[in-house]
């Protein structure tokens, strides 16, 4: 469900049945008594929404030596009222984050509650309302549903910690009823001494100019059909370690019609402020899993708040609009809204020509490792059961043979065997399943996710985390990424590894588990 139906559960409109298609929060969700019972599925080391329901990340800013993650948030998900605020936490690590309740708060205007966007430090007062305000434009619907989509401005003078509307008019309004306009994404572009807006607009990417972020001229546009609505732009410049930089134009897509992923999809080229000329038709994808959508990039800063132009950080929102409210969270922990780990994306030169991003989870996990399980080189042949139990943690290794058809991992394996989430590696392809596991598909149709794996270089590199209802798998040293969510029984603590038609060795085999 993306487009008008997405944004249909949110803002609370029947129209076309769409806000039907949501499913109701369990009626079982019940009293505090009853979850105080129940065993907890919140992620041990992955961000959760405090309660109710989150969705979309928005793009965290750098304020005060600290980040300031806003995401969209519904305090009245568990009794089935709709329509979404900016609930904001901050984090100087990436990894433990401080809650600081809503920032940006839904139905106190006309025009209602409030959607996707952006916020910025405007640090030369372009828009007038002091130098160093934090300065919001989002999308909205006056009159409810999302036949009126519009870009609204709030602003903040505290520090980005409390927002006051720009009057209730748009400061761009949309093209007519009906029509997707939404999820703006602002930059500021230094070489021109403007802003840039990147907007979703069906299968285009409009771009957009402002001196004051108040008032916004069209530039240019971006198409391509093919991969579903367009949603959550993103638009940014990164350097690689040879020095070529690259312009990046990223959206959330949803490409499972065409066998393509659903969920960040990217275009390395160039951008000359109005303009986005892509490397290749065909977009590469940040992700390869089922639940890894409205992902956001940002600007990575050391603790002095210096920019480093070789390094994004990227999150992403762990679920998907196919089944949005399947969650074991909600019924004993009072929430449903997990994000992926914060990854460190890098561009690197491909093999073939061409660029790509590579990721790896964010280095700020390191600090709160409690345990760290040095199982060295393991032979295999077949299956092997390992000692190790556990719920949420990081295994890596690298896997070495001389002939074979597979090899991999069973994670969260049932004390029987018969459950598991199965990864590695299988002739062609790199792989990551799900469906021996409790899973929120009811389809089974989105259970196991492929990348191209070439078996006969001998030699593969895994690194995946896991925790309560989620596997993030990055191969060979992030250049393909598979996040999906699972929900095994928590008595599914077992671990093995597997090989497939021959023999091989998983060398410095690591397991880590976080305390956060």
């Amino acid at each position: 469900m993306r487009g008008m139906s997405r944004r249909a559960l949110l803002a609370g409109t029947t129209a076309g049945g769409a806000a039907a298609l949501l499913p109701a929060p369990p009626a079982a969700a019940g009293p505090q008594a009853a979850r105080a019972r129940c065993a907890s599925y919140r992620a041990a080391y992955h961000f959760t929404v405090p309660d109710a329901w989150k969705n979309d990340p928005q793009r965290p800013v750098w304020i005060d030596g600290e980040y300031h993650y806003y995401y969209l948030y519904n305090a009245d998900y568990l009794t089935g009222a709709v329509g979404t605020a900016w609930r904001l936490a901050t984090t100087t690590d990436l990894v433990s984050f401080t809650d600081r309740g809503v920032a940006v708060p839904k139905d106190t205007t006309v025009n209602g509650d409030v959607w996707s966007g952006s916020a910025v430090v405007d640090t030369g007062n372009t828009a007038g309302f002091g130098a160093g305000a934090v300065v919001v434009i989002a999308t909205m619907s006056p009159g409810g549903g999302t036949d009126h989509q519009a870009q609204y401005l709030y602003w903040s003078t505290d520090g980005g910690r409390t927002f006051t509307p720009h009057g209730t008019d748009p400061v761009l309004p949309g093209p007519g009823a009906g029509a997707d306009f939404r999820d703006p994404k602002v930059i500021r572009d230094e070489e021109r001494d403007r802003w840039v807006m990147a907007l979703a607009e069906g299968t285009k990417v409009g771009f957009y100019h402002s001196d004051d972020l108040k008032s916004w001229t069209y530039a240019g546009g971006f198409v391509k059909d093919g991969i579903g609505t367009l949603e959550c732009p993103d638009l940014f410049r990164i350097t690689a370690a040879d020095g070529t930089a690259k312009w990046v134009l990223g959206v959330s897509a949803n490409g499972k019609g065409a066998g393509l992923p659903n969920t960040y999809a990217y275009w390395t080229g160039s951008f000359d402020g109005s303009a986005f000329a892509a490397d290749a038709a065909d977009p590469q994808w940040l992700d390869h899993g089922w639940d890894w959508y409205g992902a956001v990039t940002f600007e990575k800063r050391d603790a002095k708040g210096t920019l480093d132009p070789g390094t994004r950080y990227a999150l992403g929102w762990l679920n998907n609009w196919d089944y949005p409210g399947t969650t074991p969270t909600v019924d004993c922990d009072g929430f449903n809204g997990t994000d992926s780990v914060v990854r460190e994306v890098t561009l690197k030169p491909g093999a073939s020509g061409g660029h790509y991003l590579a990721s790896r989870p964010v280095s700020g996990l390191d600090a709160h490792v409690s345990r760290t399980v040095n199982l060295g080189d393991l032979s295999v042949n077949g299956t092997r059961v390992l000692d190790h139990k556990g719920i949420s943690y990081e295994i890596s290794t690298e896997v070495t043979w001389d002939q074979l058809t597979g090899a991999g991992m069973q994670l969260r394996r049932s004390p029987d065997g018969g459950r598991h989430i199965d990864a590695g590696v299988y002739g062609d392809f790199a792989f990551l399943n799900r469906r021996n596991t409790v899973n929120p598909d009811p389809s089974g149709r989105w259970q196991e996710s492929h990348t191209p794996f070439d078996r006969s270089a001998g030699t593969v590199r895994l690194r995946i985390l896991v925790d309560r209802t989620s596997v993030e798998m990055y191969v060979d040293d992030g250049r393909y990424v598979h996040t999906s969510e699972v929900f095994p029984y928590l008595v599914d603590t077992g671990l093995a590894l597997f090989t497939i038609d021959g023999p091989a060795v998983f060398r410095n085999t690591v397991i880590r588990e976080f305390t956060v």
